[in-house]
């Protein structure tokens, strides 16, 4: 389990701001997001590169805010919501972490064609 401090409230979920984040085992690249606060509230997140490896959304300042050094790249993470049929992504919100200092944001993309609730392949 790790912790995780957002530079700001997730859309929603204000005004949480300190999360765990744990990895749901036998599920590589799947992670569960609770709030300090609220453990009775969870976010599903799957690792990008993982699930949508073709996923390269422009980060812009919102990588550069999280204090990433020169080489270290940001975790990217979705959203997932699991449905009846399938699951869906939210590839519009990727979630970012520095996994180095344990700060992350969740980045709204503007100016980029993704969607909202994008259907995960199985």
């Amino acid at each position: 389990m790790t912790a995780l401090t957002l530079t700001e409230p997730m859309p929603g979920l204000d005004p949480w701001t300190d999360y765990t984040l744990e990895a749901v085992a036998g599920a590589p690249g799947l992670f569960s997001l609770r709030p300090a606060e609220n453990a009775d509230l969870r976010l599903f997140l799957l690792d990008a590169s993982v699930y949508v490896p073709q996923y390269a959304p422009d980060l812009g300042a919102a990588a550069a805010g999280l204090g990433l050094v020169a080489g270290e790249a940001a975790r990217v993470l979705v959203v997932a919501t699991p449905g009846r049929d399938t699951t869906t992504v939210n590839l519009l919100a990727p979630v970012v972490l520095n996994e180095r200092t344990g700060t992350g944001t969740q980045v709204i993309l503007t100016d980029q064609d993704y969607p909202l609730q994008a259907p995960l392949a199985r």
